[in-house]
């Protein structure tokens, strides 16, 4: 498998993704589509919130003209998920549906994928793969749109993973996983010059959902013709770490504090660092280096003989754990008020 066949899909990705993106926002400014500021928010002023729109008509054309022919099915499964969840997005970025429109609408993507045999075979028992894969697509369509509350954050963590996802899918011969890979860093790389701090557009729910949606697919095709299905399981958890601990951290924080996990707030990974007294830019970096962290651990973990990877692995689970304790110490320290217990 040449890695060059994937340069024009990331090049295209890129370029429409970088060109699509002042359009889009000025389409978001001409219908109202705008993310307003307020108390739980980091910006100041109105953001146009249709760059979604950009990231996700980037990654289809990038993927429509240069998509290899033999996974045809598989990628119409994943490009229409794609599509039922930008058009969701996109009313829920205008109306505002609601936390129960957008998780029907991702368990209807997951279905859609199952059916066209894209799905977790972790156990070979289809009572618990089937549930599972639904499990994993909510979990991580929802953990990006958690996550997108930050400059930058989403659009260059999407961009990071992608970009593991792909030298490991080459290394092992992955041909639909490297092209969905490439679209995913060149849509999102080209969308980020726009969306760094300090952004001039947000890619709404209408980039989240996708790129959410498209991760969780990644992790779900990611396999190893070598490596013993017991320690490779903890590549795809250790690439996406960044999110899925985000959404941990939040979801035991509200149900701690008596909230319901779907009630916005500034208890994010993000906000806990700035509280501590880092800048945005700086809470930036952080977290990049983060996925980039576990990232390289993911790749040792699919690279490494099994007995040292299941060590690097459970080590990278372990290292989870401290420094969920450590952002739980910092909520408790930095942002909760003595006198209600609550930021």
């Amino acid at each position: 498998m040449d890695a060059l066949q994937f340069v024009p899909i990331l090049v295209v990705g890129f370029m429409a993704s970088l060109g699509l993106t002042p359009v889009s926002r000025h389409i978001a400014m001409r219908l109202g589509v705008v993310d307003k500021p307020s108390q739980r928010k980091i910006h100041h002023d109105h953001k146009p919130l249709m760059g979604g729109l950009a990231i996700y008509a980037a990654f289809v054309l990038s993927l429509v003209l240069f998509s290899p022919p033999q996974h045809f099915r598989e990628l119409g499964a994943i490009l229409m998920g794609a599509t039922f969840l930008a058009l969701v997005g996109l009313l829920d970025d205008r109306y505002n549906l609601g936390i129960r429109i957008r998780l029907v609408a991702m368990v209807l993507a997951a279905v859609g994928l199952i059916l066209s045999g894209i799905q977790i075979n972790l156990f070979n028992n289809p009572l618990v793969d089937i549930p599972l894969t639904i499990l994993w697509v909510l979990t991580l369509t929802n953990a990006t749109n958690f996550m997108d509350n930050m400059d930058g954050l989403t659009a260059g963590f999407c961009a990071i993973a992608s970009t593991f996802f792909m030298l490991i899918a080459f290394s092992q011969g992955l041909t639909l996983v490297s092209s969905l890979a490439a679209a995913m860093v060149g849509s999102a790389v080209g969308f980020l010059i726009y969306n760094f701090n300090p952004s001039s557009v947000f890619m709404g729910d209408m980039g989240a959902l996708v790129l959410g949606f498209v991760l969780a697919v990644l992790g779900i095709k990611l396999k190893f013709g070598t490596q013993p299905l017991n320690v490779t399981w903890m590549v795809p958890i250790l690439v996406l770490a960044l999110p899925l601990f985000d959404i941990a951290l939040v979801v035991f924080t509200r149900l701690m504090e008596g909230r319901s996990p779907a009630q916005a707030g500034k208890d994010h990974t993000s906000h806990r660092l700035m509280s501590i007294g880092f800048s945005q830019r700086q809470t930036l970096f952080i977290l990049y280096g983060a996925c980039v962290l576990f990232g390289t651990l993911g790749v040792l973990v699919g690279a490494a003989p099994s007995d040292i990877a299941l060590r690097v692995g459970v080590a990278g689970l372990i290292f989870l754990v401290i420094l969920f304790v450590i952002m739980m110490w910092v909520r408790a320290r930095y942002q909760q008020k003595p006198s209600s217990g609550t930021s």
